[in-house]
């Protein structure tokens, strides 16, 4: 796979990027905590993919491979999700049991966050049609370059224990552990730039 196969996302392929990512977290265990019930799901997380991660796609640092097969959106030093959209998203599509612990979550979640300047991933996710062939690793790598040629942290919350060997993989090293009341478990990763040797 060459890097020519990721390409930026623009305003215009919002809804492609949301369908993709929607499609790849329907079995990711906190999505699924939070939104349990099929339908409810596919109403809350959409919302929740473009504000969490939607800056992305309004500012240029969303990537997609080929025919929208992987999406990443990636959120540059000093951009942040937008909080206030997040907050009514929970509380509009949340069950009203899970909502204090999904909200003490997002602040655990925040105190992880590096206060050097980084490179956020809040999202990056593969259509399961298309899994297993290293999308998301050439998603990742797109980025991660830029970071150690920058010299830029690049900050990350895996969701699983199989997202957490793909980004060892890539450099990342957890920092910790987030789990509040019943919560599947989140490990915040920080990935610190990479020095290139000579002549590479």
């Amino acid at each position: 796979m060459a890097d020519s196969s990721v390409r930026t996302a623009t305003p215009a392929d919002a809804d492609r990027c949301v369908a993709v990512l929607s499609l790849a977290f329907s079995n990711d265990p906190p999505c699924r905590w939070a939104w349990p019930d099929p339908k409810q799901y596919l109403e809350g997380f959409p919302r929740f993919a473009s504000a969490f991660g939607g800056g992305a796609l309004r500012l240029g640092t969303a990537d997609y491979y080929e025919d929208f097969f992987g999406v990443a959106l990636w959120l540059s030093p000093g951009t942040v999700p937008d909080e206030a959209s997040l907050m009514q998203v929970f509380e509009e599509t949340v069950s009203d049991t899970l909502q204090d612990a999904l909200f003490t979550m997002f602040e655990q979640m925040e105190a992880f966050h590096p206060r050097e300047p980084h490179w956020h991933l809040p999202l990056i996710g593969v259509d399961p049609a298309h899994q297993g062939r290293g999308i998301a690793s050439e998603l990742l790598r797109r980025v991660l370059n830029a970071c150690d040629e920058q010299e830029t942290l690049a900050y990350l919350e895996a969701t699983s224990p199989r997202n957490v060997r793909l980004y060892e993989r890539h450099g990342f090293e957890p920092l910790g552990l987030i789990q509040v009341a019943n919560s599947p478990p989140i490990v915040p990763m920080l990935r610190k730039p990479m020095r290139r040797k000579v002549g590479s």
